[in-house]
């Protein structure tokens, strides 16, 4: 229970890597507010399984990419708990496909998501770190965002900017006691990756050197671990969870 009485706020933690951190962060004892856009059967889930384990939390639906609703969930979340420990922005989006074929509302959609909601989260939640003097943010980039991929460019240019966010943010907070670094996964095992064809992940499999797929639960430790006490003097780093796909 290394995490026994702090506040944490995971975006897009209804599914997938979100829904794993949100209920690793809970295992290890801190109270969870789980956001979600839109879909609230998955959230409601989440929360239940959650609960079930013993764990303490509550739901937020809020759009990360809407300044005016990040503002107001967050008042609503330090109102009702006082504070903000945690804050892991983990909500994304992406529209794959060759840039020739891009969309303007293809590029608002993605990097508005993914980059501006890191952002905006992180702009109202860092005010409430800097009165405590005390926070810990972690941005989930993407493999993608270090190496590349053919169709990916604006998911890839999305995650791409939240690591100098990243490392940027963690020198304007440092002399605050605000920690922030980047988690980066490579391909693991999600709805996304479920939908690939059988030959798509023998071909991405010949890449990684592990040789397999990682899982959610691997990507939650990590952000279990970032946000601790023993992680107090690692702040704006890039680490990967990646099987050796990107060194």
């Amino acid at each position: 229970m290394i995490l026994n009485g702090q506040v944490a706020l995971v975006t897009g933690g209804s599914r997938g890597i979100g829904r794993a951190i949100a209920l690793a962060l809970a295992q290890a004892g801190a109270y969870v507010v789980i956001n979600y856009r839109g879909n609230r059967p998955a959230a409601e889930l989440t929360l239940e399984e959650l609960s079930d384990k013993g764990g303490r939390g509550e739901l937020s639906q809020f759009d990360v990419s809407v300044e005016k609703e990040v503002d107001g969930a967050v008042k609503q979340i330090v109102d009702g708990q006082g504070k903000v420990d945690i804050l892991v922005n983990n909500a994304g989006v992406t529209s794959d496909g060759l840039l020739i074929r891009m969309k303007s509302e293809d590029w608002d959609q993605v990097i508005g998501t993914n980059l501006k909601g890191t952002v905006l989260c992180t702009k109202t939640v860092c005010r409430v770190m800097i009165r405590q003097r005390y926070g810990r943010i972690i941005n989930l980039s993407s493999v993608v965002g270090q190496m590349g991929n053919v169709g990916q460019s604006l998911y890839a240019a999305s995650k791409a900017g939240i690591l100098g966010f990243t490392k940027s943010i963690a020198r304007e907070l440092a002399s605050r006691a605000v920690t922030v670094n980047a988690v980066t996964p490579g391909f693991i095992e999600t709805e996304m990756t479920a939908k690939l064809t059988p030959q798509l992940q023998e071909e991405f499999l010949r890449s990684i050197p592990l040789g397999r797929f990682g899982n959610c639960e691997e990507v939650a430790q990590l952000v279990v671990f970032l946000t601790g006490p023993g992680a107090g003097y690692i702040t704006g780093q890039v680490i990967g969870v990646n099987g050796g796909l990107y060194m």
